[in-house]
């Protein structure tokens, strides 16, 4: 233990503690634990009864235990697989425990005679009732410590830290925090009342210690105030660096883009459709947000198909009808291309100049692209994470417009951001996702943005209807392929692998390619994969749409920016190995005419309880804000933000789909604390966030 006088426990380092050594400091480091504070908030995932005895006859399989018994006999078996089995018994019966790893020198502290005490789950074997690899201590009755007064944490681990270690850590950490001044409780005592939250020492104590009548049920569930304390703490912490985040960024001044309008009412006058109410109030939304010289910070959400390319070209013609460039970006070539392909056909007929930007294009060709760019010989720049790169330079870049927002770094795109900083000013950023996200979700990880929804669909779109359908029943599926295809439409058959390998994808496509084509002789047929050059997928998706081929085998490159309105089926080969967004994104190549479209899932058994879920959600909904919902619940918050690997939404307590019911309350305390307690915002953020809060930067 340190000796100095009193530090708080977020001062202390953990290699003070009993037991941390350097090398255990390493490890702890993995977890991000570097002080006593860290200790504290790497909580429980589950608890055990460890507070009483119970007999052997008394054991029931899928039970879990605490027994005490003496050892009889030891031996190895080598059937199948090398395990060695100790027998016990007391004095009501006799017990199995198996180990599968274990060394010699533990094999010899297994003697005949001696006392052992063990927790495990009961499991039933052919030779009667066994413990497979249970947490044990071998000695004598004197050796075993008293029975549990608390129900029995189970910490998230790494490799060389076991349970015991981290309960002597806990135990040692607790028992400083039992003093005075340890921990700084930073919400105001008013607020822990009117919230009716016990404080932070007891709420801790509690969930790393919770006493024996507490239900094992109802602390899994987390409904109890002293785990709902900490998680509302931490969801306002995360609320809280949103808001000085957007604070800091609106300091900053922002080039205002005055809307003379002419470009906009020729656009409007080309197109050859109207804009629905929905676009029409999102494209005045951002409108207002230009004409301000404070940084556009905007979300747009809209299902597949709702038409927010469109708005996105509005803002574009905003910019550049004040003088200054924008930039599209978006996460793929195809749906660049696509972007591309939509902006030419609208804009240079205005005499608007529209650069092309990939990693594809070199050589002499690139350097008169970036020549452009910097020179303002261009005013729109569209590509893909090539505008990252450090030789592109703008001249007078003040928007940008960031297509599926979710598949980039946060780096990518706070790099695009300094890129359009010119004269102390820096560019408007307009995101847009057809990812419809859970309304919770988006009130905790897009607090800094000002929210739009486009939640209509163009006229005569009609929802697709989904069939699920045995991959046994093929012979049928490509039989209505001939049906459709004679009555004048077109096809889409998506091949999907488990595999991330685009090569094997590639391979998968090319078989079904060549199985389609002797199955439909008569039926001009063409392939696309990911491996095809730019220009190659370009000629063939152009021969696609013109009605060249009647079926077009393809990998999920088509997921996102395909436009064929005379598609009417598509077929999603293994749709059982691909998420709800996923398949949503695909069925929305479907359904863009006025006739009415299927979507058929082609699944192989067995199906796993996730996957029937999954399909069985896709064949009753076309909704994709209700999908993200269920999405949400599936596979989490981090999975469906795509920031998994990023450290965007990894919370240590909170989840935001058990806990989403506190972010209303989240939110509203958020902005009485920087109002009234503006002193402990940066503590509370500096306790649960810590380095994370340049991410908040983009």
């Amino acid at each position: 233990m340190i000796n100095i006088e009193r530090p708080m426990l977020a001062e202390i380092n953990c290699q003070y503690l009993k037991g941390v050594g350097p090398r255990m400091a390493v490890k702890l480091a993995k977890l991000g634990i570097y002080s006593g504070q860290d200790i504290l908030f790497h909580l429980p995932f589950r608890y055990e009864d460890r507070s009483h005895l119970t007999p052997i006859r008394q054991l029931q399989p899928s039970q879990s235990a605490l027994i005490e018994a003496e050892i009889i006999n030891t031996s190895i078996i080598r059937k199948h697989r090398v395990s060695m089995i100790c027998q016990v018994k007391d004095s009501t019966g006799y017990l199995n425990l198996r180990f599968f790893h274990f060394s010699n020198a533990q094999r010899q502290h297994w003697l005949t005679g001696k006392k052992v005490r063990c927790y495990g789950e009961v499991r039933l074997s052919n030779q009667g009732l066994e413990m497979i690899h249970p947490e044990y201590q071998i000695g004598t009755e004197a050796d075993f410590p008293p029975l549990a007064q608390t129900l029995t944490p189970v910490y998230p681990t790494t490799e060389g830290i076991g349970q015991t270690a981290w309960r002597q850590l806990t135990d040692q950490v607790l028992s400083l925090l039992a003093q005075e001044r340890q921990l700084q409780e930073l919400l105001p005592a008013e607020l822990l009342q009117q919230l009716k939250f016990p404080t932070l020492k007891q709420a801790l104590q509690y969930v790393h210690r919770p006493p024996l009548n507490v239900s094992l049920v109802d602390l899994k569930k987390a409904n109890h105030p002293c785990q709902q304390r900490l998680a509302f703490e931490e969801l306002l912490a995360h609320q809280l660096s949103l808001q000085v985040l957007r604070a800091t960024l609106q300091q900053h001044a922002a080039p205002a883009l005055l809307d003379f309008k002419q470009f906009k009412v020729k656009l409007l006058e080309n197109l050859p459709f109207k804009l629905t109410r929905a676009q029409e109030r999102v494209v005045k939304e951002i409108m207002n947000d230009l004409e301000k010289p404070v940084p556009m910070l905007r979300l747009v959400q809209g299902d597949v198909g709702s038409g927010k390319t469109v708005v996105a070209a509005m803002a574009v013609l905003q910019a550049i009808s004040a003088g200054y460039q924008a930039a599209v970006m978006a996460p793929t070539e195809l749906l660049a291309e696509q972007h591309l392909k939509n902006f030419k056909q609208w804009l240079e007929p205005l005499g608007i100049k529209i650069a092309w930007l990939t990693s594809q294009i070199k050589g002499k060709a690139r350097t008169e692209i970036l020549t452009a760019i910097a020179t303002n010989e261009v005013q729109v720049i569209i590509g893909t994470h090539a505008l990252f790169q450090k030789e592109v330079v703008f001249s007078q870049l003040a928007l940008i417009v960031v297509d599926e927002q979710h598949r980039f770094g946060v780096h990518q795109r706070l790099a695009l951001k300094e890129k359009g900083v010119l004269d102390g000013l820096v560019p408007h950023q307009l995101i847009m996702t057809a990812t419809p996200i859970p309304r919770t979700l988006a009130m905790c990880a897009y607090a800094d943005l000002d929210q739009s929804v486009i939640n209509e669909l163009p006229p005569g779109r009609k929802p697709v209807t989904t069939v699920i359908i045995d991959n046994n029943r093929r012979e049928e599926v490509i039989k209505r392929i001939q049906v459709v295809c004679q009555s004048g439409r077109q096809v889409y058959w998506v091949c999907t692998l488990i595999e991330e390998s685009e090569v094997l994808q590639c391979q998968a496509a090319e078989k079904t390619y060549e199985n389609l084509t002797q199955a439909l002789p008569e039926l001009r047929i063409a392939l696309i994969h990911g491996r095809l050059k730019a220009k190659e997928k370009e000629v063939i998706m152009q021969a696609f749409k013109k009605g060249d081929y009647h079926l077009l085998v393809a990998t999920t490159v088509i997921e996102v920016g395909v436009d064929v309105p005379n598609a009417s089926l598509m077929i999603i080969e293994n749709a059982e190995r691909l998420g709800l967004a996923q398949l949503h994104q695909l069925r929305g190549r479907v359904g863009r005419g006025e006739e009415a479209s299927h979507c058929v899932l082609l699944f192989q058994m067995p199906l796993s309880h996730n996957a029937k879920e999954r399909l069985a959600i896709m064949k009753q909904t076309n909704d994709g804000f209700l999908i993200a919902q269920k999405d949400l619940e599936l596979r989490g918050p981090g999975e469906v933000l795509g920031t998994k690997q990023t450290g965007e939404i990894d919370f240590q307590v909170a989840d935001l789909l058990r806990d989403q019911n506190l972010l209303p309350q989240v939110q509203q305390i958020a902005k009485v604390l920087t109002a009234k307690h503006a002193a402990i915002v940066k503590p509370l953020i500096q306790r649960w966030l810590g380095k994370a809060q340049c991410y908040g930067q983009v």
